[in-house]
């Protein structure tokens, strides 16, 4: 319950107190006027007996007893009605405290669950965000152990078999495991770091490649389109430099 709510039910509850206050102090200011009537004419009568007390009969003196006995009774019955409304007033102003303490308590306690739902809350979105952050961190120590390791496998028995795929009589190209890919595309793929690259304009293997005769060469392989090639000549094919080489000699 918010703050507002719990004040506006408090003001609603002590709405009639003052005029409940009022008039049980209206009340006991009422009895305290009558009982200092009754003790006035206690006086009167106490002070009658006094002075007429050799002259009074008996039945006299004690009808003046019995009046100032029945105005002391009336005034004890006015002074209990005094203590009585004073305890209702005590029990009403403190019945309204008790509730204002319960309120405070309350709004305290639903303070607390607040902001222990606000702290799970960032505890969880922040063990989230670490979770996630962690997972990144294994995928790239992941991605990083697999270029290791594939930097680590050039033994000789991977060199051959680089060497085997790369003959030229064989015209097994490393692109024939991806199939055709135009050479406009190739900007657009991701490419490994540790990829070979190939062919005039050192990029990695794409495509249909040719091979060159020449077991010299130093680039070997070639792309289709930056050697001008559509199709796979018949005989032996030299690539550009090898084939200027070749005329000077």
């Amino acid at each position: 319950m918010a703050a507002g709510m719990y004040l506006e039910h408090y003001l609603d509850s002590i709405e009639n107190l003052p005029f409940e206050l009022q008039r049980n102090f209206n009340l006991m200011r009422d009895l305290d006027q009558r009982t200092e009537d009754l003790k006035g004419q206690i006086d009167s009568l106490a002070k009658e007996y006094t002075a007429n007390a050799r002259t009074l009969s008996s039945e006299q003196k004690l009808s003046i007893l019995r009046q100032i006995q029945q105005s002391y009774s009336k005034c004890k019955e006015f002074g209990d009605d005094k203590v009585q409304l004073a305890m209702q007033t005590y029990e009403m102003v403190d019945k309204h405290i008790r509730r204002l303490d319960t309120d405070l308590a309350r709004f305290e306690a639903d303070l607390k669950e607040k902001q222990i739902e606000s702290t799970d809350y960032d505890s969880t979105s922040s063990k989230g965000k670490k979770v996630e952050t962690r997972q990144k961190e294994k995928k790239t120590a992941k991605t990083r152990s697999k270029v290791k390791s594939s930097d680590e496998d050039g033994s000789p028995k991977s060199a051959q078999k680089k060497v085997k795929l790369l003959q030229p009589g064989e015209f097994n190209s490393p692109a024939n495991n991806f199939g055709n890919v135009h050479p406009s595309d190739v900007l657009d793929m991701p490419v490994d770091p540790n990829e070979p690259t190939y062919c005039l304009c050192h990029q990695v293997s794409y495509g249909e490649m040719i091979g060159c005769d020449n077991t010299d060469c130093s680039i070997e392989w070639f792309h289709f389109a930056c050697v001008g090639l559509t199709t796979k000549p018949r005989g032996k094919w030299y690539c550009p430099r090898c084939s200027q080489d070749r005329k000077r000699k």
